[in-house]
């Protein structure tokens, strides 16, 4: 199996959601100062960051909507890691809602759902933040009633931002299926036959975290 990375880098200043702040980062310990630390020249780094949880690659918990919802630290790892997966590819040229119509040809039960749209052509340009693929409220409802295990998108939300409601968030969080947004990189994936993994840190009481997204493709 080979390895496809899936995630986008978290770099200093970076902007994932328009008018939330970029991650800062910056030395805690640098390599010259922990010198002093030991008598055989070893040195070593560590670093620091300060940075909102909505930020580059991530994963929404139900928690994230729902005051009562499971957090990251009570996601079961099945619902993130090693899940058989398949890509729905609905290009953003050829519209941008993702409707129940563009997904009904697949089996989806215990699977990850992954909507490539190309949309990522934009990241870390102001055009990201424009009008963006999403999924639309029927295509929420299918996924959930075929149970689908997580759901992802390579675009800017999974909801329609044009907006004030956010149904797709609502109905997938509430069935307890975890939302990947800011994907990249799925025109290297097969429409099948691949697992996908999107694991964030074991947090309490928080319900967004950045992954390391990658799917395992037979070579």
């Amino acid at each position: 199996m080979a390895l496809v990375d899936l995630s986008h880098v978290i770099e200093e200043g970076m902007t994932t959601f328009k008018g939330f702040p970029g991650p800062h980062l910056c030395d805690y310990w640098t390599r010259e100062g922990s010198g002093a630390h030991y008598d055989d020249g070893s040195s070593f780094h560590i670093g620091r960051i300060d940075m909102i949880a909505n930020t580059g690659t991530y994963v929404d918990s139900p928690f994230h909507r729902y005051e009562g919802g499971a957090d990251l630290s009570e996601l079961p790892l099945q619902s993130l890691a090693d899940l058989e997966a398949v890509v729905v590819r609905k290009p953003f040229a050829e519209g941008l809602a993702t409707d129940a119509a563009d997904l009904q040809t697949l089996d989806v039960r215990g699977k990850a759902v992954l909507v490539h749209t190309g949309w990522e052509c934009h990241w870390r340009t102001g055009a990201y933040f424009d009008d963006h693929p999403y999924l639309t409220a029927a295509a929420a409802e299918w996924l959930v009633e075929q149970c689908a295990a997580f759901v992802g998108i390579d675009s800017h939300n999974i909801d329609d931002t044009s907006t004030r409601s956010r149904p797709v968030h609502s109905k997938l969080l509430a069935a307890g299926i975890p939302i990947g947004e800011h994907l990249t990189n799925l025109g290297a994936v097969p429409d099948g036959g691949f697992r996908f993994s999107a694991v964030p840190p074991k947090v309490k009481g928080m319900g967004t975290f950045p992954v390391r997204a990658y799917a395992r493709v037979p070579e």
